[in-house]
């Protein structure tokens, strides 16, 4: 099974400056073990009415989605392990 290590890199939720407002996953835009581009789309937050893009960190893979959709998610908590691809 794949294992990111502790140093690869991770999508965290953002600090929306919203004290006690509940986060939601709402939505997966991109599977486990599927290639992305910095600043690819991979994930929803609903906050509110609100929808929040997150965007892939790096370039390379999304190794693992650390949160179901529909969790209920907290401000710097880890949603997904990425492996980026050197560049060449």
């Amino acid at each position: 099974m794949d294992r990111a290590s502790p140093s690869s890199p991770q999508l965290l939720v953002p600090d929306l400056g919203l004290p006690g407002g509940l986060i939601t996953l709402s939505l997966w835009l991109v599977p486990d073990g599927a290639e992305v581009l910095e600043g690819d789309r991979v994930a929803e937050l609903l906050v509110g009415a609100a929808t929040i893009d997150l965007e892939a960190p790096v370039t390379g893979r999304l190794v693992r989605q650390l949160v179901d959709e529909d969790a209920a998610v907290t401000p710097g908590m880890p949603i997904a392990d990425f492996e980026a691809v050197p560049e060449r």
